[in-house]
């Protein structure tokens, strides 16, 4: 039995039932679990019309002239509950709050993501807010009770043309080339000529359907179709309720290019030159396809929209982007190889391609199997500091740091030999032992402050005070 074929069963069975016994079941409901849940009734009403409109599709479906309560009712039966932090919440990113209005003097309001692991060890991010005090003591607000998922989620609309290009990107992304390049024009002229200049997701996936049913493809056209379908995938928004608390709102995977989980966010506050900021996050999407690199950007933390990062350098994990341009261009981290710290350059935030340089491989025993970054650099008198993490024996991660030149940052200027962190007893047992790992940090009345993951299943936090650090540091 298909997966619509036994919707399909559910919903026939609920619209036999009578009225009566549909008021009774359905108000039990609403006792059991209204309390639980914000806007419960507009849930069962959403996941009621997405149902209706897979069975109208696949199946022809025709409920008839059905009441709301039946509606509702058949809603509930495709919701079901899902403890976003269960299992872990950890790997967390720090950055300053947008609001930091009434404040005492040292104190900063900042928000923390992090990565939050329920069944199935899919992970989505959360949020929390807080104030760091003079003292740099981290006071956070209560949690709410609730969670949210976004009230609106709004898929992107396309451009054939830059559409196409895109799909390009990811064959060479992909390294898979286009080795027959009959069968990759034939897939895209025939596929894509089915689409006006601009379209949107849903005609697209109609597109697909009507190419690929009944046809048996090659290996290349598959590769083309997956690139769609992976372009596709990457864009959207969603805006949460402005009744919600920002510990209530959860970016969950989406798009089924995530659907693996959403890992690592690293946010940073991006400053233009016109001084205008926006919140951008860095992040590894996972699916069967394997791993995306994505950008999340915000103004507000209510209203987020999701892009990929393209291009050829767009690949593997640990990217973070420079809070700034520099010379005009951006500028983000990366570690290309796997192994090596890259510094990426680009006239575009979203496509990395043209410009990359590895500035440092492992170099210490303790990180000798690899190192990356921990998030965004920090901007200080001497220079751009980046918290770093290195591997070495039994797969410990350990925490680093490093400086690099404010103008050229392919310059390192000093770096600590020794870890700045690495996992004690209580921080090395967990869901993956023996690791200390950040997403960000922040600087605040002179001291470093650092959000990090113990072993992938809590988080916690340090501070080292800038002059001992940078006195610490060996001048390269």
């Amino acid at each position: 039995m298909s997966g619509a074929e036994r919707a399909r069963s559910i919903v026939d069975k609920v619209i036999q039932l009578s009225e009566d016994k549909v008021h009774s079941i359905l108000n039990h409901v609403f006792e059991d679990f209204s309390e639980r849940h914000r806007k419960i009734r507009a849930m069962f009403q959403n996941h009621y019309d997405q149902v209706k409109t897979i069975l109208e599709q696949e199946l022809s479906f025709d409920p008839g002239d059905i009441s709301t309560e039946r509606m509702l009712l058949i809603g509930s039966y495709f919701t079901e509950e899902y403890s976003i932090e269960s299992a872990a919440v950890f790997n967390p990113s720090i950055v300053e709050d947008p609001n930091q209005e009434f404040l005492e003097k040292g104190q900063r309001r900042v928000i923390v993501s992090f990565r939050a692991t329920g069944e199935g060890h899919i992970s989505s991010i959360v949020f929390r807010s807080g104030i760091l005090t003079k003292e740099n003591e981290l006071i956070f607000r209560p949690v709410g009770r609730l969670v949210e998922i976004p009230e609106k989620i709004k898929r992107h609309a396309y451009t054939k043309d830059r559409f196409i290009e895109r799909i390009g990107l990811v064959l060479i992304e992909r390294r898979s080339g286009i080795n027959h390049k009959d069968a990759y024009d034939k897939t895209i002229n025939s596929l894509m000529g089915e689409l006006e200049d601009k379209f949107v997701y849903g005609k697209l996936l109609g597109a697909i359907g009507k190419y690929t049913e009944g046809r048996d493809l090659s290996f290349q056209a598959r590769q083309v179709i997956d690139a769609i379908e992976r372009v596709a995938e990457s864009h959207y928004e969603m805006e949460f309720s402005l009744d919600t608390a920002l510990s209530e709102r959860v970016i969950f995977p989406f798009s089924l290019m995530e659907n693996k989980g959403i890992e690592d966010m690293r946010v940073v506050r991006f400053t233009e030159d016109d001084g205008a900021v926006t919140y951008y996050s860095t992040y590894t999407a996972y699916s069967e396809h394997g791993i995306l690199p994505k950008f999340i950007s915000t103004q507000d933390f209510r209203h987020f929209s999701v892009k990929p990062i393209n291009g050829e350098y767009a690949r593997n994990k640990d990217m973070a982007l420079f809070p700034r341009r520099i010379k005009g261009r951006y500028v983000m981290l990366a570690r290309l190889d796997g192994v090596s710290h890259y510094v990426l350059f680009s006239d575009s935030i979203n496509a990395w391609s043209t410009d990359a340089k590895k500035i440092l491989g492992p170099e210490h025993p303790w990180e000798f199997l690899q190192v990356g970054n921990c998030g965004s650099p920090l901007e200080t008198d001497e220079g751009w500091l980046v918290v770093t993490h290195g591997v070495g024996p039994m797969r410990r991660y350990c925490l680093g740091a490093m400086l690099l030149d404010t103008h050229d940052p392919t310059k390192i200027i000093a770096r600590l030999e020794d870890p700045l962190m690495m996992p004690n007893e209580e921080e090395r047992e967990g869901y993956v032992p023996n690791v200390v790992y950040s997403c960000g940090a922040i600087i605040n009345n002179g001291e470093l402050i650092i959000a990090y993951g113990m072993s992938d299943y809590a988080s916690s936090f340090a501070a080292a005070p800038l002059d001992r650090l940078f006195a610490k540091m060996q001048k390269r």
